[in-house]
């Protein structure tokens, strides 16, 4: 029997020429995107006066707080402020103040790579971190605070990476994790770290479903590569826990290294407001 053999199908050399414009768009939107503010934050680092180690920066209290005693209402916070060294180029770290109300000193948590991961008041509530003067993430006062402090609070107890060794620095869990998951678990904050805030998105496997805010919805692969489309996120592209998009409530640009380029994301989020 003698074997039939099938003429190869022509391809349309067409095709591949439309293929070749197509790579590049993608090629050059990430670079613009991602690599290009990367880079250029990271050249402006020699530029910023600031210490490259633990043991050159200022830690201390911007003054922006009064003291509790002073202060009757209850209230949270939610404060970042940039890294140092290298990674200063690409991320912030962030931290919780809670203060119940009539209490007579504010409780400040972080979460840190060495040691116990949580701390509880290892610097000032109101402390520049590597000597980047904190800014407000959020900002909630009153009876609503009241109500929020005990759901926080039992957040931060049950948080899943507590323990010795259980920090990573990329893609997570570290201090942005910790602070994302209590956001998570209280949504009623309606808030969401900053774009800049590497670990931020970090979980365990693939997941899909509603942002942390409860505003829209998500697809994320262990916090490296994800979207966003929500009213409290934004839009946002994560590749390789870099994130780029668009800030919807607060018309802002998000990228890679700078955070956000826009209208303050707390509006009315100045000095002023954050020392009530």
């Amino acid at each position: 029997m003698d074997a039939t053999v099938e003429a190869p199908v022509p391809t349309n050399p067409k095709d591949s020429v439309r293929r070749k414009p197509r790579r590049r768009r993608i090629m050059l939107i990430f670079c613009l995107l991602f690599l290009l503010p990367l880079l250029t934050r990271a050249a402006l680092i020699p530029f910023d006066g600031r210490p490259m180690r633990w043991s050159q920066a200022d830690w201390s209290s911007i003054g922006a707080l009064p003291p509790a005693a002073q202060s009757k209402p209850a209230r949270v916070l939610v404060l970042a402020g940039r890294t140092g060294g290298l990674k200063g180029a690409v991320a912030l770290h962030t931290w919780i103040v809670l203060k119940r109300e009539n209490a007579k000193s504010w409780s400040r948590y972080d979460v840190v790579g060495w040691g116990n991961p949580v701390r509880v008041n290892g610097w000032a509530p109101d402390g520049r971190w590597f000597g980047d003067r904190p800014v407000v993430i959020a900002d909630i006062e009153g009876a609503e605070a009241a109500a929020l402090i005990p759901k926080m609070e039992a957040a931060i107890k049950d948080y899943r990476f507590s323990h010795s060794g259980d920090y990573r620095l990329w893609p997570g869990p570290n201090s942005n994790t910790f602070v994302a998951a209590v956001l998570r678990a209280v949504p009623e904050i309606g808030a969401t770290t900053a774009p800049n805030a590497i670990g931020r998105d970090f979980r365990e496997g693939f997941y899909a479903g509603l942002t942390d805010s409860r505003t829209g919805i998500e697809v994320n692969l262990y916090g490296l590569l994800g979207f966003k489309l929500g009213w409290v996120e934004g839009i946002e592209i994560n590749v390789l826990s870099l994130v780029a998009g668009l800030d919807i409530r607060h018309p802002a640009l998000k990228l890679p290294g700078f955070g956000r380029i826009g209208l303050p994301e707390w509006l009315g989020g100045s000095a002023t407001v954050f020392g009530r």
